[in-house]
């Protein structure tokens, strides 16, 4: 600092007149041809600073008289007159091999065009492919220096009018889905190339757009928006390798959302192709920032469109535990959080297929992980919605993983108020859950009744261990008590009966001899079985000799006449496709453009739409149970009533065998009756039509 006054003083650089070298003489000859001091100045400035341009002494020197705020600006030297004297060698050099300081020596003639559109139509295919060969021609062995050219290069000459930086006013893939067929099969033998350096291009798109956010103006960042998708699509992986690194890096700016959200959209193109990579930029990334107001809106739209772009949900199977599936349920139901009441209630239709994931393929050796974090949630205090999903998800654990009762009976003591709601739901359940609960439950219901007992003497948790025993004494009796078992007793009854006959014919020897036999015999209904087995094997016989006699006839009958129709259809019908094809191509190729917008807003507008579908047919369910199915049910309970009343008169109020026995003959005779009749009816019908052919 003792120097700067000395300099400001005299502020004629006149330092280079302690030189005492012979070239001094050649520098006095320099200034005569020149006619001023400035070109001294300049070649002494030049030798001066050469030998360590590190130092950069005159960025210090011009700060010092920014500060003293000098009046005499005209004698100072012009900041950019230092920083270019120490960097003209190398920039000489960087001109030769690389086209990004070619950029931006020529920044002055950048082309700005009006849309990305017309700057990927403007673009030089052959010139991006001559600066690639030099490139790889001077730097053989260094595929970091191709791929970071690449990347200038694109930049330099795609200048349009700068976008949002999460691009969410266009396709997901903008803009890789302007470039030509040529621009991609290009970049991507050249990724091909430089494998190994992928992950250095994709930090270096990053790290410089970042640095162009803080220029005001900066440059256009859709030439490394590009190049992002291009390695992304080529190895999605590269976003995952360094998470915590990234993360980092996000938090250092989360005071400027735009450079924030230009990350989290940099990462997140790992899920364009790979549904378990994006769930892990999802997870890694954007989870710990959901609570933020100026980037919970993206985070939350990045993973509606992951998971509808990626139908098939089994491919991110295993990406998410306990620990990230917690946070979301919390975000999900709890109310008053950081998140806004339309985006807690577009994160709730997720939370199904976020489940699903969750869960994983093999639910039944993974549920009793999640066990301990549901039951935990479950207060008297939570929102009724967090509540019943809870307590749903606890059944669903119980029903599916039979470990959950061992963990349930390892948490009982710790969680009494807890274990009393679910004990409390599943007792007003009973009658919809599963035979795997119904058999595993009462040994647990058990189990917590010990704990209760030894537990009772305590004063401290006296109210809960009363509620908690009282729920599993009416669970108790639930469970003894489960109703007749009817299906059972038909089930032996059936078995009785057959063994009954069967025994009974080996007995007598055969059939006709059984008692069996006897009894139909004189019930009458030995002969009604006979005869109505002989009509239908008669019939069934007529039937079958008719179809084999006719059908062939028919068969080659109508071959003949319909098949030259139907060849001709046939033919005429692929003509027309194929006209239809030629002609309406481009509104096919429109279709597919468009299809995947179509799909995503239908995705984003049927929700609400379901939803509301849903409970009109709730409500409609409602009103058939309420106003029809009710009223059926007592009707036809009535009605058996009264049928019963009926049958008891006629057997003169005592129901017997033998008033059995009649009322079953006539029942059977009335049946074979109506039959036949209507049997009759139809063969005349049958012959009748068969006489006008």
């Amino acid at each position: 600092m003792a120097s700067t006054p000395n300099v400001s003083s005299s502020m004629k650089w006149e330092v280079v007149k302690k030189s005492k070298k012979p070239n001094s003489s050649a520098r006095h000859q320099n200034v005569k041809k020149s006619g001023g001091r400035k070109a001294l100045a300049e070649s002494n400035m030049r030798r001066i600073f050469d030998p360590a341009p590190p130092l950069k002494p005159s960025e210090t020197i011009y700060e010092s008289f920014e500060r003293m705020g000098k009046k005499n600006k005209e004698q100072v030297p012009p900041a950019p007159a230092p920083e270019q004297h120490p960097k003209k060698p190398n920039t000489g050099k960087c001109d030769k091999n690389s086209p990004r300081n070619e950029g931006d020596k020529n920044s002055q003639k950048t082309v700005k065009f009006k849309s990305l559109e017309d700057a990927m139509k403007a673009l030089n295919l052959s010139a991006l492919q001559q600066q690639l060969e030099k490139s790889q021609s001077l730097f053989p062995e260094n595929p970091s220096v191709w791929v970071k050219d690449l990347a200038s290069y694109l930049n330099y000459k795609l200048q349009a009018p700068e976008i949002d930086p999460t691009v969410s006013k266009y396709s997901y893939d903008y803009p890789y889905c302007l470039a030509s067929k040529e621009l991609k099969s290009m970049c991507k033998t050249l990724l091909v190339k430089s494998t190994d350096s992928q992950q250095q291009l994709f930090d270096h798109c990053i790290y410089t757009m970042l640095r162009e956010l803080d220029k005001q103006p900066g440059e256009a960042l859709h030439g490394y928006r590009f190049c992002i998708q291009t390695v992304m699509l080529e190895n999605p992986k590269i976003a995952t390798q360094n998470l915590a690194s990234h993360l980092e890096l996000l938090r250092s700016h989360q005071n400027n959302p735009v450079k924030c959200l230009t990350i989290m959209w940099a990462l997140g193109q790992a899920g364009l192709t790979d549904l378990t990579e994006g769930l892990k930029v999802w997870f890694g990334i954007m989870l710990p920032v959901l609570g933020t107001k100026t980037l919970s809106s993206y985070a939350i739209g990045y993973l509606e469109r992951l998971l509808m772009m990626h139908a098939n949900l089994t491919k991110g199977f295993g990406v998410m535990g306990p620990k990230d599936f917690f946070p979301l349920l919390d975000f999900t139901f709890m109310p008053k959080n950081a998140l806004s009441p339309s985006l807690q209630e577009q994160l709730r239709l997720l939370y199904p297929r976020l489940k699903v994931l969750a869960f994983g393929a093999k639910p039944e050796s993974t549920l009793h992980t999640y066990f301990p974090s549901f039951l935990s949630r479950v207060t008297h205090n939570c929102p009724d919605d967090m509540k019943k999903e809870l307590l749903n998800s606890l059944t669903e654990c119980l029903t599916l993983d039979p470990q959950s009762f061992s963990v349930w009976r390892q948490l009982y003591t710790k969680h009494l108020s807890q274990s009393s709601l679910l004990l409390n739901h599943l007792l007003d359940s009973w009658n919809c859950q599963s035979g795997k609960v119904c058999r595993s439950l009462p040994e647990t219901v058990q189990s917590f009744k010990v704990t209760n007992d030894e537990m009772s003497t305590s004063a401290a948790s006296s109210q809960e261990v009363k509620a908690c025993n009282d729920i599993c004494n009416q669970l108790q009796v639930k469970m003894k008590g489960q109703g007749f078992p009817w299906s059972r007793l038909v089930l032996v009854a059936l078995v009785f009966a057959v063994g009954f006959v069967m025994h009974d014919i080996r007995a007598n020897g055969s059939f006709k001899a059984s008692s069996v036999a006897r009894v139909l015999h004189q019930s009458g209904m030995m002969s009604v079985s006979q005869q109505a087995w002989n009509k239908i094997s008669l019939y069934s016989y007529k039937g079958y000799s008719w179809m084999e006699t006719n059908a062939p006839y028919y068969y080659s009958e109508m071959v003949n006449k319909m098949g030259p129709i139907l060849e001709m259809a046939l033919e005429k019908t692929t003509l027309a496709v194929g006209y239809l094809g030629e002609k309406c191509s481009n509104q096919i190729a429109w279709v597919k453009d468009n299809a995947p917008r179509l799909i995503e807003w239908l995705n984003s507008s049927i929700p609400d739409g379901v939803v509301q579908l849903i409970e009109y047919l709730k409500e409609l369910l409602l009103s058939i149970h309420q106003n029809h199915l009710q009223p059926a049910m007592v009707y036809v309970k009535t009605s058996l009533e009264q049928g019963w009343q009926q049958f008891v008169k006629s057997c003169k109020g005592e129901v017997s065998w033998p008033c059995v026995q009649d009322h079953l003959v006539y029942i059977s005779m009335s049946t074979w009756t109506y039959l036949q009749n209507t049997t009759i009816a139809v063969k005349n019908w049958a012959f009748s039509m068969l006489s006008r052919l």
